[in-house]
């Protein structure tokens, strides 16, 4: 598809205007979102992404418009991944939750522009050299299985290097100060804990977007394609958290859905490759087979886990809590510590 620039301009033109309706209009105070303001913004963002795709039919025909509803289908259902990953970040810091889509909105806004960069470079370097399809393949075969050998185990934040790095070298203030990410106080700044957690938060979304960006490529290497496939799914995200935050963690099977999923895209993008070189009459397979595959192995993954939930007694809130909030106290020792080894150093 050999696209207008005056598409990629007139879209990204629009994702602005969304973004400043979102945070200039309509959540221009901090508040708690609701399921039902979630539920209303989520079924806005995918009847938007509806309306682009029966647009790439009316105008480009079937084929375009099933690349971009695959890729949109992956990245979507990727991204049900991150709300576990956000669920343990906020868990973790204690994040009030009418600051939460504060963090949230810049964390996805820094995503649109560094995804955006990683299309480019990876359409840019597919272009030249279209044996990095195989080798997009195999990390993602390797994504699957780590992914499915890893179930629900969660990662310890307090070993995290973006919170090592910022406690060990940034004045951390020990509370949040309303939705502010910085602060001056005592004629010096700080930063506070919110600026952290986004900090954070975007270091995942890179971690991510290493594994989800390869799996579209696998589906198409139109980068108009990958890249608003990409963002349509990044730009309901938040939405999409405040509507699953609660009961994501139903959805036991669903990591299990997306490795599978993930290892069907890389084992597809491998053996197109090699058969590019080796075969006389190459194998690819017709996106509408890669559509309909992606597709069934999620939805049973959701039914399943909603037919055989766990079978589990869950924790009391103060048994659950408990250990987090042990954590985050001897973290704030640890920081204060630091913090006046720090002082003591400068002369401050």
């Amino acid at each position: 598809m050999a696209t207008n620039p005056w598409f990629w301009i007139l879209f990204n033109l629009f994702v602005i205007a969304m973004l400043a309706l979102d945070l200039g209009v309509f959540n221009r105070k901090a508040h708690r979102i609701g399921v039902k303001e979630a539920a209303i913004w989520s079924v806005a963002w995918i009847s938007l992404a509806l309306i682009f795709n029966a647009g790439l039919y009316y105008f480009e025909g079937p084929e375009i418009a099933m690349q971009f509803l695959g890729g949109y289908l992956l990245e979507k259902s990727l991204s049900v991944d991150n709300i576990f990953v956000f669920v343990m970040i906020f868990t973790y810091f204690a994040t009030p939750a009418e600051y939460q889509h504060r963090v949230l909105y810049w964390g996805i806004l820094t995503a649109l522009v560094l995804r955006g960069a990683m299309i480019l470079t990876g359409a840019a370097l597919i272009s030249r050299f279209d044996f990095l399809i195989g080798i997009f393949g195999l990390l993602l075969i390797v994504t699957a299985v780590r992914m499915f050998r890893s179930g629900d185990e969660e990662g310890d934040l307090s070993k995290n290097v973006v919170v090592k790095m910022t406690q060990r070298f940034f004045r951390v203030t020990d509370n949040y100060r309303g939705q502010r990410f910085t602060i001056v106080e005592h004629g010096k700044r700080w930063i506070t804990p919110l600026l952290v957690v986004l900090l954070v938060i975007e270091t995942s979304d890179v971690v991510f977007a290493v594994d989800s960006i390869p799996a579209v490529f696998g589906i198409t290497t139109d980068p108009f394609i990958v890249y608003t496939s990409n963002i349509f799914a990044i730009l309901g995200l938040r939405s999409l958290y405040f509507l699953l935050a609660g009961v994501v963690d139903k959805f036991h099977y669903l990591k299990l859905g997306l490795s599978l999923v993930l290892g069907f895209v890389g084992a597809k993008m491998v053996v197109e490759t090699v058969s590019d070189y080796a075969m006389a009459h190459p194998i690819h397979v017709p996106i509408q087979w890669s559509l309909l595959l992606i597709a069934l192995v999620l939805g049973v993954s959701v039914a399943a886990s909603l037919l055989f939930p766990r079978r589990e007694l869950k924790p009391s809130l103060a048994e659950a809590t408990e250990p987090m909030l042990e954590d985050r106290l001897q973290a704030q020792e640890e920081l204060r510590r630091q913090q006046k080894e720090l002082a003591d150093v400068t002369g401050d």
